[in-house]
């Protein structure tokens, strides 16, 4: 497995950010978009997510001041594989298991913690300082990156996120029975309790940047969201060329 060189991006390459609720399809433009221009991809939400399932394995409160040696303690990857980007937490590939429902419910709580959110956002800009990364999540265009010289910010409707998020689920979560699996309503009911708790925190909470370009992708397959963003970025390329 080849580590992802997340500290020697493209030369006078730019900032990416793309924010916006769960399910808006952040995770996989942003892939696409960075592989498109040969860019790197950062995916931050995958870094909350291992170090909220860290938290989970060690049965830690949710707390300041019990995750703070967590976020210390744990090596944190980003690879890449012929699969696509993996997540490595110590030295174990946790790519499927920080999707799962349980890991879901808790990582809005602990990424609004503040000692994580430090830490994380440390090592965010320190990923994407240089340049050529195209980096998604819920504050890289108003705390991680201000001055990136593209911010979009991607909505969709409840019910397409919760679509979304079932589908993606179906594909980790293959070898449960039927009757174990989420239903659309209970799916809508999560992310919909996300989305409260990540609009209301304290620290770091989820809005769109004053500058930041909106597109709904309700009715947009990710090939067409992927080429509207593709569009803004070669402006933004050409521009600062």
């Amino acid at each position: 497995m080849k580590t992802a060189p997340l500290h020697t991006p493209p030369s006078k390459g730019i900032i990416i950010a793309l924010d916006g609720p769960a399910g808006s399809g952040k995770s996989t433009t942003a892939r696409r978009v960075a592989e498109a221009l040969g860019y790197i991809y950062i995916d931050t939400g995958a870094m909350y997510r291992a170090i909220t399932l860290a938290a989970l394995r060690e049965e830690r409160s949710l707390t300041n001041s019990d995750l703070a040696p967590i976020v210390q303690e744990y090596r944190l990857e980003l690879t890449v594989s012929p699969d696509g980007q993996r997540t490595i937490l110590g030295r174990e590939d946790v790519t499927n298991e920080i999707r799962s429902p349980e890991v879901t419910k808790m990582v809005s709580a602990v990424s609004a913690l503040p000692s994580v959110r430090e830490a994380m956002t440390k090592r965010q800009r320190e990923m994407g300082q240089n340049g050529g990364v195209v980096m998604d999540g819920r504050d890289i265009g108003t705390v991680v990156f201000p001055e990136a010289e593209l911010k979009v910010f991607l909505i969709a409707s409840l019910e397409e996120r919760a679509k979304r998020r079932l589908a993606e689920l179906a594909g980790t979560d293959s070898s449960k029975p039927d009757d174990e699996r989420m239903t659309l309503e209970e799916m809508c009911h999560q992310i919909g309790e996300r989305d409260k708790q990540d609009t209301e925190r304290l620290v770091s909470p989820l809005r769109k940047a004053f500058d930041a370009i909106e597109i709904d992708t309700s009715q947009l397959s990710i090939d067409e969201q992927t080429e509207r963003i593709l569009i803004l970025a070669r402006e933004r390329i050409d521009k600062n060329s």
